[in-house]
């Protein structure tokens, strides 16, 4: 079903390849800041952590497995993710994207999550319900730190997602 565009669009894209996603830059979402004492594991096989405690978000991931994991520069790398949107999310969703290469960062912009999604042959709105998606991609070289924030029109918390000192 289409709750793993999202995901898939969060932060597989950008663990895929960063070059994939547009270059239009918002400086009011260059940095965004997280809690590290409230650090959380998104639950399966990944490297994926919350950026802020998931209560209350509207999506709640079930589990997010890579494949290989860690990921293998060179290699198909294979998503399999599930969760639960408790409402819709239409159009004029977006996501806040942060995309660094060590001290350098690659990314920094604001897009509509809805044009994305088409990227992985979704379409908004995206229903309240369970969900499941399951993608390949071929891995890059390198070390990217990712962090996608995304929330609805309404400024609604979908989810924020982060990905730290992932070595493939």
């Amino acid at each position: 079903m289409k709750f793993l565009s999202v995901l898939t669009l969060l932060l597989a894209s950008p663990l895929v390849s960063a070059a994939s996603f547009p270059s239009i830059f918002d400086p009011t979402q260059a940095t965004l800041a997280t809690q590290d004492d409230k650090e959380l594991d998104v639950p399966g096989q990944n490297p994926l952590k919350y950026c802020v405690d998931p209560a209350g978000q509207i999506l709640t991931i079930k589990s997010v497995d890579l494949s290989p994991n860690p990921p293998a520069a060179g290699q198909t790398l294979t998503i399999n993710a599930s969760g639960t949107l408790s409402e819709t999310v239409d159009k004029g969703a977006k996501v806040a994207l942060t995309v660094k290469w060590g001290l350098i960062t690659l990314i920094s912009q604001e897009v509509d999550l809805c044009d994305q999604i088409k990227n992985v042959d979704l379409e908004c709105p995206l229903n309240k319900g369970e969900m499941t998606l399951k993608k390949d991609g071929a891995a890059a070289k390198g070390n990217p730190k990712v962090l996608a924030d995304v929330y609805t029109k309404d400024q609604k918390k979908v989810t924020c997602l982060k990905a730290d000192n992932i070595q493939f």
